[in-house]
């Protein structure tokens, strides 16, 4: 018998198959889970990773029963829809590595002035203020932990040496 035969090439898709229909119910999951406990406020994101993980449940469910059943038009087409997935994944890749530094700036801020809800859960998870500069003005739910770090820092432990300096 040859290595790699008709039995391992089909158990081999199974299982990465099998794999991706882990992934896809993960990506559900978290993303259902991240709206559940109010980590991500912005629906469009939660429906975009939602959708991703349909996609590529529908696209695993395929590649196992072309496997499964030796279908070859269920194969076919599963070889085609993983063809497109991978020439949009090369050119995003080549898009992105393409972009400056200023160019890649510029675009996160179009993306952080777009929405309000997005600039909130970024500021509360990544415990920041603004984009680029701190508006002192404005309102934003992580100041008063920076502020209270700061004030931290700086204040001597009284359980230390009297005579010692921060």
């Amino acid at each position: 018998m040859v290595c790699g035969g008709f039995i391992c090439t089909k158990n081999s898709l199974c299982a990465l198959n099998l794999l991706y229909v882990l992934v896809s119910l993960l990506l559900v999951g978290a993303a259902a889970w991240g709206k559940w406990f109010d980590l991500v406020s912005s629906i469009r994101v939660v429906a975009v990773v939602i959708g991703v993980g349909i996609f590529l449940f529908v696209v695993a469910f395929v590649g196992l029963c072309g496997a499964l059943r030796h279908h070859q038009v269920l194969l076919f087409f599963y070889m085609i829809i993983l063809f497109l997935v991978f020439v949009v994944q090369l050119v995003v890749s080549c898009a992105c590595l393409a972009l400056n530094k200023d160019q890649q700036n510029h675009l996160l801020e179009v993306g952080w002035n777009k929405s309000e809800s997005t600039q909130k859960d970024v500021e509360k998870t990544l415990n920041c203020c603004g984009f680029s500069y701190v508006n002192y003005n404005a309102s934003c739910a992580a100041m008063l932990g920076v502020w209270l770090a700061y004030r931290y820092r700086n204040i001597k432990d009284p359980r230390s040496n009297p005579g010692a300096f921060l």
